[in-house]
């Protein structure tokens, strides 16, 4: 089924087939963000087959029903009688179980929104691109956890990787095809979160509701404590490595605060172009959903003399230990992106449930990657399995260091 709404222009491609969509995350803040593109688009431009979710079936249903999809599943399998309950007179199949996140990815489309938080996206992103499918890729850790592998199925299949994060969006539309070799510099932006401008000791007191009080975006939980840390803008210097080819001497932050110039690429003759925007995730979900073409969207439009002042700083790595630790293990490669990953994500989980302070995210990461280091276990996985199998060393690690509280609470390395 096609959505359909009368009040969109009809698509300027009449008698082209619309493009079809697999939604995988699709109750998240980029699945529904994805939805509401969709919402506007031309008619008939787009066609949703499948969408996947997480753990919320009634959510999930209502998704599926509003993009007109022919497939629903489910990550928890005991969600499974609620998702097909609330989908019985729909004619919507529904599914659950993370073989059948894996079948939604496998569904005929011509992009797939790769938008699951976390280590979970990892194999159904990568199923997608053993199909030669293009991803638009909305997580991170598919490329921090397993970069070598993903990167190297996507040039054996022939699929192709669009950002649809939005500094990564910004620094795909700067480059303009341009060839690795040619840049001088990249440099992703950060908003310096909600404890910018924050002591060290207020850092260290802060709640898991100051963290998630993000000044600029709307993110789900764990994106919003990795953007307090810093964590997410180191995770992403490292999804650009692999995403752009560009060593990680070349990988640069800089602190933005109104989150308009989102990334810059300096080139070798000196040139400098930078992607801008205004802070809404339409703008990069719209490139990747239309992409090569432009569809229009209800963001707002820049204006930058209303702006006024755009301003810049360096990364305080005393006070944001975590980005320090994430550039470290992008410069010593191998598995530490992976185990870097998997610490964080049951780091963040533990600070969100109120079990260890938000400096002790970073402590419990840099711990578990040199754990890892010290036992030889640094050299880079050659496959998903690999790679899943080192996230699981990672985290039983993490697990165990969070059984031997309390923790220092502060990173001074």
């Amino acid at each position: 089924m096609t959505i359909v709404q009368t009040d969109r222009p009809a698509a300027r491609t009449s008698g082209i087939a619309p493009r079809r969509l697999v939604v995988l995350g699709a109750t998240g803040s980029i699945g529904r963000t994805t939805a509401d593109v969709l919402a506007h688009a031309p008619r008939g431009a787009f066609e949703v087959t499948a969408v996947a979710g997480g753990s919320d079936p009634e959510a999930l249903a209502a998704m599926a029903v509003q993009l007109g999809a022919r497939f629903a599943a489910i990550a928890d399998p005991k969600a499974y009688g609620a998702l097909k309950a609330a989908l019985s007179s729909t004619g919507i199949k529904a599914a659950a179980g993370p073989q059948a996140v894996i079948e939604a990815a496998l569904h005929p489309a011509d992009l797939v929104v790769a938008a699951i938080a976390g280590a979970a996206g990892v194999e159904p992103t990568h199923a997608a691109l053993e199909q030669g499918r293009t991803v638009a890729l909305a997580n991170k850790e598919c490329l921090v956890c397993a970069g070598g592998p993903f990167m190297r199925t996507a040039a054996r299949a022939g699929a192709r990787l669009l950002p649809m994060d939005s500094e990564h969006n910004a620094i795909f539309q700067a480059l303009g095809g341009a060839a690795p070799e040619s840049v001088a510099r990249m440099i992703l932006t950060a908003s310096g979160g909600p404890f910018r401008a924050w002591s060290a000791e207020r850092i260290r007191a802060a709640t898991p509701a100051e963290a998630l009080a993000h000044p600029n975006w709307s993110m789900g939980p764990k994106v919003s404590v990795d953007s307090a840390s810093l964590m997410n803008k180191g995770l992403e210097l490292i999804e650009a490595h692999h995403m752009f080819g560009i060593g990680a001497e070349k990988l640069d932050v800089l602190v933005h605060p109104q989150s308009i110039v989102h990334g810059l690429v300096t080139f070798d003759d000196g040139a400098v172009v930078a992607g801008l925007a205004n802070p809404d995730m339409r703008v990069p979900i719209a490139h990747c959903l239309a992409f090569p073409g432009r569809i229009a969207t209800r963001a707002k439009p820049l204006d930058l003399a209303q702006i006024g002042t755009l301003t810049f700083e360096p990364a305080d790595f005393a006070r944001f230990p975590a980005l320090r630790v994430a550039m470290d293990a992008l410069r010593a490669g191998g598995a530490m992106p992976t185990v870097l990953n998997a610490a964080n994500e049951i780091g963040v989980a533990a600070f969100l449930a109120g079990q260890i302070g938000f400096l002790d995210i970073a402590r419990i990461v840099e711990e578990v990657c040199e754990q890892a280091m010290a036992g030889g276990e640094g050299r880079e996985p050659q496959s998903i399995s690999e790679a899943l199998g080192v996230d699981h060393v990672a985290r039983d690690r993490a697990r165990a260091l969070l059984a031997r509280r309390p923790l220092s609470g502060m990173v001074t390395k």
